[in-house]
């Protein structure tokens, strides 16, 4: 979650009991978000990826709806707001699609791994648009990290295709919903935030699922499906929604360059409940790309830090000065 600025007064520095629960928190998370992508692969034996997707919202929507009446935030924002969370939900909604499909024929771990070039997507994205300061160390782990990524995805074009490079367009698409996402922290508190993206997430993908019925996509539409599918696809969306709470929870407590090495459990965690569900175990090259990418994230998550650290210390510096 973003931190005050110094001139919206003190540092934010939590107490380390609470560091500890952000970590507790973020650890559960990472281990358990693999569930979502696990549950979804399975679901692609019937329900094609937009229905999927559909129903992650859907869900997300349904159960986050009554925390918003306790909370009397169902209240329509101000249309800049709701056009924010629009593009948020959009965003997100093409996102999770792009993902789902290449679940139907990727291995888990490893669609995780190529997804893991997002934050070096977010570092350029930042630079370029909200103009931060991006030193040459980052741009080089950005570099590094895509050839990381590379090396998982060259091989799979050939049984593949371009369905390969999905889970890049769907980091694509999830840096920029970050990157809104820190606008909207500034205006609603994060059940609204989570409130929103399912429900515009619903609408993108239901109106792509509808607009392709009429077209009459193979891929964008609704596939009749088992009690047991449907099982699967409301475990999806509940996955979903415990463990985007959960990391909003940890960032509620924890400062973000404490939390964000912790992200990278999740290909472990990918990795193992992939070989557990569907015997799937990445081969040696998969695993130096994953290495790769898993090395030049955590260069620019400590280059964040240290620029972190030498902010707090000009803001306490500007403080005295001031007094």
């Amino acid at each position: 979650m973003p931190k005050p600025a110094a001139s919206q007064g003190p540092i934010w520095i939590p107490a380390p009991d609470r560091v500890g629960a952000g970590m507790a928190l973020m650890t559960a998370a990472m281990l358990a978000a693999p569930g979502i992508d696990a549950l979804a692969k399975l679901a692609t034996a019937e329900a094609t990826p937009p229905q999927i997707g559909l129903a992650r919202f859907v869900v997300q929507a349904v159960l986050l709806a009554p925390l918003m009446l306790l909370g009397r935030r169902l209240l329509l924002p101000s249309a800049s707001e709701l056009g924010l969370h629009a593009a948020r939900g959009a965003l997100m909604g093409v996102a999770t699609v792009l993902f789902f499909t290449a679940l139907t024929r990727m291995a888990v771990a490893d669609a995780i791994a190529i997804f893991f070039v997002e934050p070096m997507i977010l570092t350029l994205l930042s630079a370029l648009i909200l103009r931060e300061q991006v030193g040459w160390r980052r741009y080089a782990a950005c570099l590094v990290g895509f050839g990381g990524a590379l090396l998982i995805i060259q091989p799979k074009f050939q049984d593949f295709g371009w369905l390969a490079a999905a889970p890049v367009g769907a980091a694509f698409c999830f840096a920029l919903y970050l990157i809104l996402t820190r606008r909207a922290a500034q205006r609603s508190d994060p059940i609204s935030i989570q409130f929103w993206a399912g429900l515009f997430g619903a609408l993108t993908v239901g109106a792509a699922i509808a607009a392709g019925g009429l077209a009459g996509s193979a891929t964008f539409r609704l596939a009749p499906v088992s009690d047991a599918t449907l099982l699967l696809l409301f475990g999806v969306g509940a996955c979903a929604t415990v463990s985007h709470l959960a990391i909003v929870a940890a960032f509620a407590r924890a400062p973000a360059s404490v939390l964000a090495p912790f992200q990278y459990l999740e290909i472990l965690s990918a990795t193992a409940l992939g070989f557990l569900i569907f015997g799937d175990f990445p081969d040696a090259l998969t695993w130096v790309g994953i290495a790769i990418i898993t090395g030049s994230g955590l260069v620019i998550v400590h280059r964040e830090r240290l620029a972190e650290k030498r902010a707090r210390a000009q803001a306490r510096l500007s403080s005295t000065a001031s007094r």
